[in-house]
């Protein structure tokens, strides 16, 4: 492992585990795009059920895929499940665009789910075990980036190819071709992730891990679990990761990828606009990541998580207020691209680096595993209480709730989150875990 001592080496493994954030941020967010073509082509534009299935079909896969992450890295390593994880993208990119069966079309988009699930638990915990300190935090945050670039593509992809869908020749195209085309586009970074993770060294907190116990893996297999990690020693580090990992959920901000459509024209605007809209907070996400790559050595992550819990509340009671006087047209753009900005800079990066850091070496595994488990709980009832809510208090009274969930994390983050800037995976353990 000395290669790891050489900085152009760590950033070469540390981008190609980020690949998996890539495919995770492309693969999340393409089937919103996709949505109109495929569910006329297989026929569900009448059931609300049906159109539910689809659209969440890759949340349950998302929720497998964590579950399972954690004890299965402990297990075989971080590097294989790497590599299954971008195994699993390629299939699923392949077969959901060639699948003609909706029941086939599902299990492809599950198998996806999975490997985002992985992916979303492993690339920043492998970054963080093979980081030096000094750079730490700033090489999860890359996992971060490459999210929010496949997010950005997958908005390109989207737009370019549901241009000019009034034309009836270009809609017939894209109800029968279009859709599939939009997640084929995954399949070459996908097939490139699997071919660059042969490549990378398996993390060398994991090998020391093993090689620290004279029974190696039966005493791993015996002692490290779900058992474990409830112990009363981890009790206060547990509840930090399972707050930040729900929180950077339910603060909201990803409905606006998810239901742009209803967010935007809610603000006035027709269906061109929002596809511009949708870009335009796309390049905000990528901007405002890259600033985050540059503030989260400097400010601390602690800092940055307050500014960001802070930020969006007082955003969203803003844009709730907004919504509730009737405002529409730029200054609406202006709020959702600040709140996109907001989030981008704090919470969507800096949750990931600390959820690697915070946790001891010997449960880090099931313990990322469990946090990204409950991560994904709360994507998936942001994801499906977002409509109803928006139905039953509109998007006035919607923001404001948002807006009360970040006033309580601020509270809880002022008083219960670290600072771990410039420390060693080792001084958080002594820090963090109790006698």
């Amino acid at each position: 492992m000395q290669d790891l001592n050489n900085k152009r080496f760590v950033y070469f493994i540390c981008l190609v585990s980020a690949m998996g954030g890539l495919l995770f941020g492309y693969d999340w967010v393409v089937i919103g795009g996709a949505k109109p073509f495929y569910e006329l082509y297989f026929g569900i534009s009448d059931s609300p059920l049906l159109q539910g299935v689809a659209m969440t079909t890759a949340l349950v896969g998302c929720l497998v895929g964590a579950m399972v992450a954690g004890a299965a890295a402990d297990k075989y390593g971080r590097k294989p499940l790497l590599m299954v994880s971008a195994v699993l993208f390629t299939v699923s990119a392949v077969a959901t665009g060639l699948f003609n069966d909706f029941t086939l079309f599902n299990i492809a988009r599950f198998i996806g789910g999975v490997g985002i699930g992985v992916a979303s638990a492993l690339s920043p915990m492998y970054i963080a075990e093979v980081s030096p300190t000094a750079i730490r935090g700033r090489m999860v945050s890359l996992n971060q980036m490459t999210i929010v670039l496949g997010i950005l593509g997958a908005q390109i992809v989207n737009m370019l190819l549901a241009k000019e869908t009034t034309v009836a020749e270009s809609q017939a195209w894209n109800v029968e071709w279009g859709w599939r085309w939009m997640f084929w586009a995954e399949t070459a970074p996908a097939a490139l992730f699997l071919l660059l993770s042969f490549f990378i060294p398996e993390s060398p907190v994991y090998l020391k891990m093993k090689n620290e116990t004279t029974f190696a893996s039966q005493a791993m297999e015996k002692e490290a679990g779900l058992k474990e990690l409830f112990q009363h020693k981890y009790g206060r580090v547990l509840l930090l990761g399972l707050v930040i990992a729900v929180f950077q959920q339910w603060c909201g901000t990803n409905v606006i990828f998810n239901y742009a459509q209803e967010i935007f024209v809610g603000a006035g605007f027709d269906v061109d606009g929002m596809f511009i809209n949708i870009v335009i907070t796309g390049i905000a996400n990528v901007v405002f990541t890259i600033v985050a790559l540059y503030t989260i050595e400097k400010w601390g992550r602690r800092t940055l998580m307050l500014i960001g819990a802070g930020g969006l509340g007082l955003i969203y009671l803003t844009l709730g207020t907004c919504y509730f006087l009737g405002m529409t047209g730029i200054l609406m753009v202006a709020l959702v691209v600040a709140a996109i900005s907001v989030y981008a800079m704090t919470l969507g990066p800096v949750t990931w680096t600390l959820l690697a850091e915070i946790f001891p070496n010997r449960i880090r595994g099931i313990a990322m595993a469990t946090c990204t488990f409950a991560l994904w709980v709360g994507c998936c009832t942001l994801t499906f209480s977002f409509p109803s809510m928006n139905a039953a208090l509109g998007s006035s009274g919607t923001f404001w709730i948002y807006s009360a969930i970040c006033v309580c994390a601020f509270i809880f983050l002022l008083r219960r989150c670290p600072e771990t800037k410039g420390k060693s995976l080792e001084e958080l353990e002594k820090e963090l875990v109790e006698p």
